[in-house]
């Protein structure tokens, strides 16, 4: 046996490798002609879109054919090709065999035969109909139409070069909103004008039955409009307070940023129980789902409120200014991740300052929101290993999906611990400059923009280094790199002390705190016994090393019973507080079939993170939260 695998393992080796078929690399050259891409996106019942496409071409010979793989945004190859069904290629009445790559799987090749001025291409975009397929992009009352889902691209072009002219057909009485200008419209179906490939991606449709469009910008030059679609009319009742509260959210953008690099900007709002929860970032442009009530039940929508000023944020971080090795010339071309520390991590940060500042959180909301982020990073033990630098690589690695044990494994901490890092510098500048100087003057300096242009800058993280000691002088490039390369030591918390606060512990949980459990339907105890229990009493996050996990509670596990009686998380927090005096707090649990008994000796109590004032220190959080105008 050992020698027949041996010589098995020979002839493998000795084979030769089989040819792959070349995909042309894309070149800076314009592709001939302008590609008509029609969309059927009218059957919502099964969450089908019907595609065509007729591409030109240059004469007979291989042709390739792309799917967009890596897609900006999701800083990974997260293209959905499995949803890609029915492809079927023709020149004229003349079907045309197809052979998908061997090793690239996004590519598919075909012979344009003699004579054919162009080819049709038609296929199937088949959405997910239920979250455990994906996320869902059709609902019966409105849908997220995404180009780079219904689009094959020729290969050997950069996308800026392939010119589109997209046409949708939508349900009768849907209205819609995109970035795209209208050309025409027939009946239900609208043509859009000709606009390259990378516009094309970066200019998604919401649609929907129950429709509102608001003005943010009244008067201005560059029109600034808050696109709403809703599964219930009602839920489009956005008063006059809340639409002051998001006009403020517009011009509190303008003074940290400046002039936006767009010709006007379009907030895509859906406020659904039964659309997919999107965040994504565009140029003129965001996709937001936020909670069916954000408006109705405006209280209990308080953590949701950032979204809108982090995806606005990115349209100057991320879309006209971007990290150097992310920005590919096409779709195919694999991404770099190194700066998602200033992408995603500085906007993060201003996405929440800029919450506050434009009052859709009060001050206390915006601390107990920090509270929370700072206590993540006092408690992230895989930060001992894990260096934030190495996070960046995480949408690669996991495409996302739920870590087992995310304080061991830290996925994509770019995000909020960069946001402590960009804290710890505005403090920094505030302080060094006695107030004169804050990073907004850092934003207006690196992301000005005089012209609306299409065309993204990349930066590098000398540039981003330049430009802060142009704003106040310090060895900025050695405080950068001490936070982001090294494993272990102590969490980023100088800027809340730099702030004039502090983190601390009690009994009580903020009113910020109570509003993301109410809203995540979930019961932290994360800081006392180590977990936190979600819907169906499961538990869905395990502190590493804490009495939770030194027990063997995993997430899954049910919570059945606490002290005798059936759990409910007030009786979870009564039971840890007669801990404090020794009273025993004892679990019922199940994994399965498996029931066991689970005895805590803990005496610490509830603890709760929220943010303390120093006394006697400049109150500089304050006036980071302080409306500019």
């Amino acid at each position: 046996m050992i020698l027949f695998r041996a010589l098995a393992a020979l002839v493998l080796f000795a084979a030769p490798a089989l040819a792959q078929p070349q995909i042309p690399t894309p070149a800076d050259t314009p592709f001939p002609g302008t590609i008509s891409i029609e969309v059927d996106a009218t059957d919502v019942a099964r969450g089908v879109f019907q595609v065509r496409e007729v591409i030109p071409v240059a004469g007979p010979g291989p042709l390739v054919l792309l799917y967009p793989e890596w897609l900006p945004g999701n800083h990974a190859p997260r293209g959905t090709i499995d949803k890609l069904a029915g492809l079927q290629i023709k020149a004229g009445e003349r079907v045309l065999p197809w052979r998908r790559g061997p090793v690239n799987v996004y590519a598919f090749h075909v012979d344009v035969p003699a004579g054919a001025a162009s080819i049709e291409v038609a296929f199937q975009h088949v959405s997910p109909t239920q979250t455990a397929q994906g996320r869902v992009v059709m609902a019966p009352a409105m849908l997220n139409l995404q180009w780079n889902t219904v689009t094959l691209y020729p290969a050997g072009h950069a996308a800026r070069r392939i010119a589109f002219a997209p046409k949708v057909k939508l349900p009768e009485g849907w209205r819609y909103a995109t970035a795209l200008r209208a050309s025409a419209a027939d009946g239900a179906t609208v043509s859009f004008g000709p606009v390259d490939l990378d516009t094309l991606v970066d200019s998604p449709m919401f649609a929907g039955r129950h429709f509102r469009e608001i003005d943010l910008a009244p008067g201005a030059a560059v029109p600034f409009k808050l696109n709403i679609v809703a599964d219930r009319a009602d839920q489009l009742a956005a008063t006059d307070a809340h639409i002051a509260l998001h006009r403020n959210l517009v011009r509190e953008a303008y003074r940290v940023y400046g002039p936006g690099r767009f010709d006007r900007y379009d907030f895509l709002q859906a406020l659904s129980d039964t659309l997919g929860g999107i965040g994504l970032e565009h140029l003129r442009s965001s996709e937001n789902a936020n909670g069916a009530g954000y408006y109705i039940d405006w209280d209990t929508q308080m953590p949701g409120r950032a979204l809108l000023a982090h995806e606005l944020t990115h349209s100057w971080n991320g879309k006209y200014r971007r990290g150097a090795d992310i920005l590919t010339p096409n779709f195919d071309v694999p991404m770099q991740n190194s700066l998602l520390w200033v992408y995603e991590g500085q906007t993060q940060y201003y996405g929440n300052v800029l919450t506050a500042r434009a009052g859709l959180w009060t001050q206390e909301e915006a601390l107990g929101q920090l509270a929370l982020v700072a206590a993540t990073y006092d408690n992230r033990v895989g930060r001992a290993w894990r260096p934030l630098a190495d996070t960046t690589n995480e949408p690669i690695i996991s495409a996302r999906r739920p870590a087992p044990w995310r304080s061991w494994q830290r996925p994509e901490d770019y995000y909020s611990e960069g946001a402590l890092i960009w804290l710890d510098v505005d403090t920094l500048i505030r302080e060094r400059t006695q107030g004169r100087r804050s990073l907004d003057d850092f934003t207006r300096a690196f992301f000005a923009s005089e012209t609306p242009a299409l065309t993204a800058k990349p930066y590098t993280f000398e540039d981003v280094v330049a430009t802060l000691n142009a704003v106040t002088p310090y060895d900025w490039a050695v405080f950068l790199r001490a936070r982001l390369d090294t494993a272990g030591g102590k969490a980023p918390l100088d800027g809340l002390t730099r702030g004039g606060w502090r983190l601390v512990y009690g009994e009580e949980r903020t009113p910020f705190q109570k509003a993301d459990e109410k809203r995540s339907k979930n019961a932290s105890f994360f800081y006392s016994l180590g977990f936190v229990i979600g819907e169906g009493d499961k538990i869905t996050e395990v502190l590493w090393d804490s009495p939770a996990f030194n027990e063997g509670l995993t997430v899954g596990t049910d919570i059945r019973a606490v002290n005798g009686a059936k759990y409910d998380a007030d009786g979870l927090r009564r039971a840890i507080t007669a801990g404090r005096d020794g009273a025993p707090i004892v679990l019922i649990v199940s994994n399965g079939d498996r029931w066991r008994t689970v005895l805590f000796d803990y005496r610490a109590g509830l603890r709760y993170p929220r943010l303390e004032r120093i006394p006697g220190a400049p109150n500089r959080l304050g006036d980071i939260f302080k409306a500019a105008r």
